[in-house]
């Protein structure tokens, strides 16, 4: 289960060799990676099934819920079944039945008319709000380079067979103990920067299944280290200048 961070792909040819030698479907978690690309493909596409975000803080939003992309057709009639409370009336209405009933599992996932409409202008406008993304990403990278490369702070990484949809704009500070101090200076300054992803395999449930500190080092230092910035499509290069201000002001203390 591969999770498109950011909406950078992952290295999906080395996951798909691995899971074909292995017998195991690949479902990608690309929740973030929405128009995102790898190796011209795009995200979602590549695993059996995929899951992709509409959630408010998503780059395209329905208040809630999201998608599921069946790239396998084994998968396809299931999902119908689960999405349509365990019944088979989606058979039904294309005439495969003469009844419906209760087959499976199931729930009611079906969003609304007014959310799917609110959903599909946004997809209707995709070029437009892609390139506010583009540009307040991109307005971050250029003028946090220098003083990230004069502390040790890391920016995102695109590889060059990636194509991102510039959902987020995050960095990696040196230490948590530095990332906690500029949380706190970037909230004196009325801005909020949050942390991101707590590691599941220490959280309380993760413990409970067998988890224990030291099982994913990278994870634990990642999440300990990674800060994100605000970002939102109608966020304007003025209160960007603000954000990237605070952060050079804390380091010329």
């Amino acid at each position: 289960m591969p999770v498109h961070y950011a909406g950078v792909g992952c290295e999906m040819d080395a996951i798909s060799d691995i899971a074909a030698r292995k017998g195991v479907a690949v479902v990608e978690d690309n929740a973030h990676g929405l128009f995102g690309k790898y190796k011209n493909k795009n995200l979602g596409t590549v695993g059996a099934l995929a899951t992709l975000s509409f959630h408010e803080t998503k780059n395209f939003i329905a208040g809630e819920g999201g998608s599921l992309l069946i790239n396998d057709p084994q998968y396809t009639e299931r999902a119908e079944i689960i999405r349509e409370k365990g019944t088979n009336r989606s058979r039904f209405f294309r005439g495969q039945v003469d009844k419906y009933t209760w087959v499976d599992v199931g729930s009611s996932y079906l969003p609304s008319e007014i959310i799917a409409a609110f959903l599909y202008a946004q997809l209707e406008a995709k070029d437009s709000i892609q390139s506010k993304r583009k540009r307040i990403w991109e307005y971050y990278r250029d003028n946090l380079e220098t003083v990230a490369g004069q502390n040790n702070i890391r920016l995102p990484i695109i590889p060059a067979h990636c194509e991102q949809p510039y959902h987020m704009f995050y960095i990696l500070l040196p230490s948590l103990e530095e990332r906690q101090k500029l949380i706190a200076h970037l909230k004196s300054r009325g801005i909020l920067s949050v942390f991101h992803y707590l590691p599941l395999h220490i959280s309380d449930m993760g413990l409970k299944f067998g988890g224990k500190k030291g099982d994913c080092p990278v994870t634990e230092d990642v999440s300990d280290r990674l800060l994100r910035l605000p970002f939102y499509n109608e966020l304007t290069a003025s209160d960007q200048d603000r954000v990237i201000g605070a952060i050079k002001d804390f380091y010329r203390k």
